[in-house]
């Protein structure tokens, strides 16, 4: 029997899967950020609510996705920036086992402000859409 809980979620689902299959490069990339944010905020709630395994599921997310932003880098072209990008992202990902092993909520938020840097840097820079 589907719960109210189960439709939600499914919709949500559908919606972000909609949201990635539509979405140019720069989209792409601002939900991943998203995305990582909103599961490093997930495993702080998760730890104040004592719900470990919950916990170690939104970081090893968080740490999928950011895998995926270092991935996407171009070393070869993108220069400086780039290997700021990927030493931020190198990073973030030590900074989330240190909050999974320790249950610890700090590196969390460190994270998320990390990213959330980096974020508002990649939204100010969205190229203009063509009607």
């Amino acid at each position: 029997m589907h719960t109210a809980r189960g439709f939600a979620d499914q919709y949500r689902q559908t919606g972000l899967t909609s949201a990635v299959l539509d979405a140019d490069p720069h989209r792409l990339i601002a939900l991943m950020l998203s995305g990582a944010r909103e599961r490093a905020r997930l495993a702080v709630a998760c730890l104040e609510r004592g719900d470990l395994p919950r916990k170690a599921q939104a970081i090893s997310e968080a740490s999928a996705i950011i895998g995926g932003l270092n991935g996407a880098l171009n070393l070869d072209a993108g220069g400086e920036i780039a290997d700021g990008l990927q030493a931020l992202y190198d990073y973030a990902q030590r900074r989330l086992l240190t909050a999974n092993a320790e249950n610890d909520a700090e590196p969390l938020r460190e994270v998320d402000g990390l990213l959330g840097d980096i974020e508002s840097a990649w939204l100010a820079i969205a190229p203009a859409r063509t009607p």
